[in-house]
């Protein structure tokens, strides 16, 4: 650990660019007379478009053009979208029906897109939008977590878009019905909105040398790149993509949504830059949701309670099209963890995904992992209060036992190191498990109820395995450090100039991270699934091993001596020379030496990492109003070895956050006619600073062996565990009081009917 990160809690340097008003996001940096543009949406949830008029709106004053679908086309844009399309379990191929970037003769959603206007000014744009005239004939509304209903597209029957397995069903199924104990929990994972502090926004400019710039604020730069490149069918070479500073991303940010190709055609229509910013509304109707989905979880246990088979059934809604990665990810990324931390090879999973005429669904913090998790430990939480044994020992009993690493799971998966017990039991002291009889009794004296939930989670670190890093060194002094990865408000600008300086020498304070442009670096797999910091890292370790060889070379014939270097300076055999590498990159300057100035290295990890942890969570509930708060909560985690404890901290402490709001305050909700009832922070419940108690973290690591520094990725493990966490704790509560069944959110009015249909449900059995 001396060697790698060495552990230190350095302050993120980029707060105080962000705290007094000095980042650089997507909308401050629009070019300079940049025309605006304004998307007219659907405000009805199924329809044929039977008219669309837009003559008025483009002889409407400052406006430059209004773009139809008819228009995507002959501008040279493809006017659909692709989505990832997985298999079927019987081979064939999931439901592909086409994406339109603007509607194409009908709608399916409130909020799709239909026109875009761009003018001179903003209020000019939505003056013209407002004299666009549309009209529709509506067809039947689809909103149900259902197969069936009104038909959506004709390529998926039923509605069902994929019908996806993993493992043996006749298998699980059999040992299911020879078990002797067998527990059947019903788990529904409702509707969230993503709602960065930033909405989403972008602007396009096209040069006179015919290249394209798209900016926007994003997760990434090269899926990006590639997927403009083919849909304006131009060499990827001809397309520079850029991120600036992104206020929060969480998985939106990382889809290529329709706004961002029509701003990059309506540029070229135009003839000069074009800008859009997504307000709060408008994103709440066109944003991508997450989770949404209803798990049927089956357990089976031998008689000593080890479990010997585990089957869960879903219906999962995609939204009205195929998102990005939506069909992926409460299939192929579901079952990476679907058997979690227990030893148990008899394992099936059964998903199908649904169209819905709703915005789409994708990529939401944890991206199929948290939804995993939340199932499989509610699943566990129940098995325990209906076998009548502590959850606690059913855990440790279940656990993958420390000598069984590395340890191939039931869906392939290979966990490369260990040891669940340890971090339970030191996640069990940490939050005073023992002593919280004495707190649910002071509880009951003031009129509370008082429950306590536990989580064990593991996650599986997605994305691309490989990653580049270019180091380059100034006239100046100082370092530049390219990446590939883009930070959303991580700290990346800090923790990796703190690993480049812990094994260089270099001080923190002369290295510059530079992110978010395809033209900066050869490629990159950007931010997501908790990959940045172990892949990044080790593209910089390469990089840096690369440096060092160099400049050994250079110094040994320059010296005349075996060169040493120590992770500070270089040490020459028979001299009293010690040059940092600093003064190396000098002595190289001036004798021409650009290739120990400029330095870039690609690595590929050797395989995933999986963080893993206990999270325990406490609430108090008040039985005459149903309001439940988190009062006490704690968390211990596995991430391996830590560059910065602080930032990663940090990360855990906004994971929680957004899991305590999934599961007390936030859900998305239509009405039966596909319009949206939550479209504004009036109707969205958002978690709040009193929804969040002071958030215990301690790190108890157990180094991964699939990378050289021994770390696992944290970006998301907050929200993995804090989900069943807090539900287990709901239940808990409400359990001795005959509340057998409540689902998130935690809301006070569904806390007090299920207080109040259990006690009535009592006494009438009691009549």
């Amino acid at each position: 650990m001396d060697k790698f990160g060495k552990s230190q809690p350095v302050k993120r340097k980029e707060d105080t660019r962000f705290l007094t008003g000095q980042g650089r996001y997507v909308d401050d940096i629009a070019p300079e007379g940049a025309a605006h543009a304004i998307f007219l949406r659907s405000p009805v949830a199924h329809a044929e478009i039977t008219e669309l008029d837009v003559a008025d709106a483009r002889e409407a004053e400052g406006v430059l053009a209004v773009l139809t679908f008819d228009d995507l086309e002959p501008s040279g844009l493809h006017p659909y979208q692709k989505g990832e399309v997985i298999t079927n379990a019987d081979g064939t191929k999931a439901a592909a029906p086409k994406r339109p970037i603007l509607a194409e003769g009908r709608v399916r959603y409130v909020g799709e897109p239909i026109a875009c206007v761009i003018a001179e000014t903003l209020a000019q744009a939505r003056d013209a939008a407002e004299m666009i005239m549309v009209d529709f004939d509506d067809l039947p509304v689809h909103t149900g977590l259902e197969t069936g209903g009104p038909q959506i597209h004709e390529e998926a029957p039923d509605n069902i878009a994929y019908d996806y397995e993993k493992g043996d069903g006749a298998e699980v199924r059999a040992a299911l019905e020879g078990a002797v104990h067998r527990v059947t929990v019903p788990v529904y994972d409702n509707r969230v909105m993503i709602a960065p502090m930033e909405p989403r926004g972008a602007f396009a400019e096209w040069g006179e040398d015919g290249r394209v710039h798209l900016s926007f604020g994003g997760q990434g730069v090269w899926g990006m790149k590639g997927d403009l490149a083919e849909n304006l069918r131009i060499d990827p070479e001809m397309v520079r993509i850029t991120n600036p500073d992104v206020g929060g991303g969480f998985g939106l940010k990382g889809m290529p949504f329709p706004e961002y190709f029509v701003l990059a055609i309506a540029a070229k229509v135009v003839g000069r830059p074009v800008r859009w910013m997504s307000e709060r509304t408008e994103g709440m109707l066109s944003d991508h949701a997450g989770r949404d989905l209803i798990s049927i979880c089956e357990l089976g246990f031998d008689e000593d309670h080890k479990l010997i088979a585990y089957a869960v059934d879903t219906i999962s809604n995609l939204g009205a099209y195929n998102s990005h990665f939506g069909q992926a990810i409460q299939s192929a990324l579901f079952e990476k963890v679907l058997m979690g931390t227990y030893d148990c090879q008899n394992a099936h999973l059964r998903v199908r995904g649904i169209y819905t005429n709703t915005t789409l669904v994708d990529a939401y913090r944890g991206a199929g992992r948290p939804e995993a998790i939340f199932a499989l430990e509610r699943a566990m939480d129940q098995a325990a209060r209906e076998l009548g044994v502590d959850p606690v020992t059913l855990r440790r009993k279940n656990f993958i036992p420390v000598d069984a690493f590395p340890y191939s799971t039931a869906t392939g998966e290979l966990y490369d190191v260990g040891d669940f017990n340890k971090v339970l039991m030191r996640g069990l002291t940490e939050a005073d498990w023992d002593g919280f009889a004495v707190r649910k009794a002071a509880s009951e004296a003031a009129g509370k109820l008082r429950g306590r939930g536990l989580c064990y989670y593991i996650e599986s670190i997605l994305g691309d395995a490989d990653e580049w890093a270019h180091v380059e060194f100034r006239e100046d002094g100082g370092v530049n450090l390219y990446v590939g990865t883009q930070s959303n408000g991580q700290g990346h600008e800090t923790v990796y100039a703190q690993f480049l300086a812990d094994q260089t020498g270099i001080p923190a304070e002369m290295i510059d991270v530079v992110q978010g442009d395809s033209d900066r670096i050869p490629s990159g797999g950007g931010t997501g699934g908790s990959r940045s910091v172990t892949t990044q890292n080790n593209a910089t370790l390469k990089t840096v091993e690369m440096i060092v060889t160099r400049m050994q070379a250079f110094l040994a014939e320059r010296f005349g001596g075996a060169v040493d270097f120590d992770d500070e300076r270089f040490r020459i055999e028979g001299t009293n020379e010690t040059p940092t590498m600093l003064e190396v990159a000098a002595l190289a300057r001036e004798a021409g030496r650009d290739d120990l100035l400029s330095v870039r290295q690609q690595a590929v990890l050797d395989g995933r990492s999986y963080p893993n942890g206990c999270h325990v969570a406490e609430v108090e509930i008040d039985p005459e109003t149903g309001r439940t708060q988190v009062v006490k909560y704690s968390v211990t985690d596995d991430f391996g070895n830590l560059i910065n404890p602080m930032l990663a901290e940090g990360q855990v402490h906004g994971g929680v956050a957004q899991g305590i709001g999934q599961a007390l305050t936030e859900m998305v909700v239509y009405d039966e006619d596909g319009q949206l009832l939550t479209a504004s922070f009036m109707d969205y419940a958002m978690p709040r600073a009193d929804d969040v108690p002071f958030v215990k973290f301690i790190s108890e690591p157990v180094p991964s062996t699939h990378n050289a520094m021994g770390m696992k990725g944290c970006g998301e493990a907050g929200t993995v565990g804090a989900l069943a966490a807090v539900a287990n704790a709901v239940t808990d509560a409400l359990w001795p009081l005959g509340v057998r069944q409540i689902d998130m959110p935690f809301t006070p009015e569904k806390v007090w009917r299920a207080l109040n249909t259990a006690q009535n449900g009592a006494e009438i059995a009691a009549q």
